[in-house]
């Protein structure tokens, strides 16, 4: 093995491996929770009086942008949004519904950046149930198996800072203070809107171009149902007319971001190797255990 034998104050991380110091980190790390972006599909109905009466009426519309903020239990809504991409993820998803003894819940993969390969869940299987690599003849699948499939998602993850364009909140009313520059995870899961959310990527990595370095425009686009039900995709335009600048702000929340993710990948690996060591039998787990003790001793 190769030891480092000067000692380069300019390279904290390595040299702070060598001499010691990531045994005195804290075990668990209180991580900041991100505000989450979504459309808003549906108008926020409220009433207003209007010449002596009580009116119904739409004071927010549909297809506007939503962000929740959990530090502050607010929400936020907007028409239009632009958005600062730092990074992109790609995961599964599939959203189980409760009985009268569980609660609704999501199964969700850890956050990769593709689609090729297996991704472990918080199930304890990977890709939520979907079967690896591309199915030729989707409908020789058993019935079952073909269902599940219908239900998984493709999800690409945007992690990014957000500006709120004329913001207000749940009854219509204007927010009296700027809203931007906010850290954000937005979740794209609808087959339209996980290509067109795509499309500013491709574009970038063709020009060989940061995300980071550029925002993205972001309004909405009604679409109809055949039932008549509305509902919108992102309409996403890449804005090259200006090139932004990499201060140390944005070092800092690029490195928040990876380590958010980091986080998130540990958590859902974490309840994959609860639920695989569970299932099995205790003389397997306490092989397992004895595997783990023994590569920790090695690694020490």
């Amino acid at each position: 093995m190769n030891q480092v034998e000067t000692i380069d104050t300019a390279n904290y991380e390595a040299m702070a491996k060598v001499m010691g110091m990531a045994g005195e980190q804290p075990s668990s790390k209180a991580k900041s929770t991100l505000a989450r972006l979504r459309i808003n599909h549906s108008a926020i109905m409220g009433t207003a009086e209007i010449k002596g009466k009580s009116m119904n009426l739409e004071v927010v519309k549909g297809g506007t942008y939503r962000l929740e903020v959990p530090d502050t239990d607010e929400t936020y809504y907007a028409l239009g949004v632009n958005i600062r991409p730092y990074m992109q993820r790609f995961m599964y998803k599939r959203f189980v519904k409760g009985t009268a003894n569980s609660k609704n819940m999501f199964v969700k993969t850890v956050m990769a950046d593709n689609l090729n390969m297996d991704l472990k869940d918080n199930s304890g299987g990977v890709n939520c149930g979907k079967l690896a690599g591309y199915v030729q003849d989707f409908k020789a699948l058993p019935e079952d198996m073909q269902n599940l499939i219908r239900q998984i998602k493709r999800v690409r993850v945007i992690l990014g800072t957000v500006d709120l364009l004329e913001p207000t909140n749940a009854n219509g009313d204007p927010i009296n203070k700027e809203l931007t520059n906010i850290p954000c995870i937005w979740e794209v899961d609808q087959r339209e809107a996980f290509k067109h959310v795509g499309e500013p990527f491709q574009t970038l990595l063709k020009q060989r171009r940061l995300p980071v370095q550029y925002t993205l425009d972001c309004a909405t686009d009604e679409r109809k149902m055949p039932n008549g039900n509305t509902y919108y995709v992102p309409n996403v335009s890449l804005n090259t007319s200006e090139v932004l600048t990499i201060g140390d702000d944005v070092q800092d929340t690029f490195r928040d971001f990876v380590e958010w993710v980091t986080s998130y990948n540990a958590y859902i690996t974490s309840e994959w190797d609860d639920k695989n060591v569970s299932n099995l039998s205790p003389e397997d787990a306490s092989l397992v255990e004895e595997f783990i003790t023994v590569d920790t001793a090695v690694e020490n």
